[in-house]
């Protein structure tokens, strides 16, 4: 399923979510204006290398742009390919805009950050003493889509779902969406092989987690949790 659209309104501009994308999008455009050696170096120099994180590696001089810390931050703007960055901006699009509408400007901000970072984490203990490196707002994503499930579980959402060579639409709750969307994401991220790189799976897995246990804290008073099975 990819969504496309929900019928939530918002009763702000979500500037940091596009300010978010816009970032994301420049970032990215910067990656590719370099040749491939240049946008590997990019990735090694500025992705998260969970063995040079924990300590236990270091990066060659020439390519340790920032310290291994700073990485956890660097990381969230970069991506692997146009379809890695549009698939994340599109559900950047339609699901952030409503979670900054139930937190604000700046909480958002911290909200987001501190998503991404239990997204990491989550990707890296696991593997410690991987040398693959971690890039993509994903994780940080998987929190807003965590929170929006305890806070629109009902909402509806226009997806498209491909049978063969047709495109079908049809408007399904946020919960069945995002519902399956994080039971693949487990799924996967049980039966893949983390020394063989790919997709992030127990990033998204974390930061969805971590965006579930945090809204609760991040949201306006007036928002109101949702039981997401009543």
């Amino acid at each position: 399923m990819i969504p496309i659209h929900d019928d939530n309104p918002t009763s702000i501009t979500p500037v940091m979510t596009v300010a978010f994308i816009a970032m994301c999008v420049l970032v990215f455009l910067w990656q590719v204006s370099h040749d491939p050696r240049g946008q590997e170096v990019i990735v090694y120099s500025l992705g998260v290398i969970p063995k040079v994180l924990f300590g236990e590696a270091r990066l060659a001089p020439e390519i340790a742009w920032v310290p291994p810390t700073a990485t956890v931050f660097t990381s969230m703007f970069l991506h692997g390919g146009w379809m890695h960055l549009i698939g994340n901006m599109l559900y950047l699009w339609i699901f952030g805009n409503n979670v900054e509408d139930a937190m604000g400007h700046v909480r958002f901000v911290g909200f987001y950050a501190l998503c991404g970072i239990a997204a990491v984490f989550a990707q890296a203990l696991p593997n410690p003493d991987s040398t693959i490196p971690m890039v993509g707002a994903s994780g940080a994503i998987s929190g807003i889509l965590g929170a929006y499930l305890l806070l629109y579980p009902h909402a509806k959402v226009l997806v498209m779902i491909p049978f063969g060579f047709f495109l079908h639409t049809v408007r399904l709750p946020a919960l069945w969406v995002l519902g399956l969307w994080f039971a693949m994401q487990l799924l996967s991220s049980v039966m893949a092989d983390p020394s063989r790189g790919g997709v992030a799976f127990g990033a998204h897995v974390g930061g969805f987690v971590a965006g579930l246990l945090l809204i609760p804290f991040f949201k306006y008073r007036r928002f109101r949790l949702h039981n997401p099975f009543a």
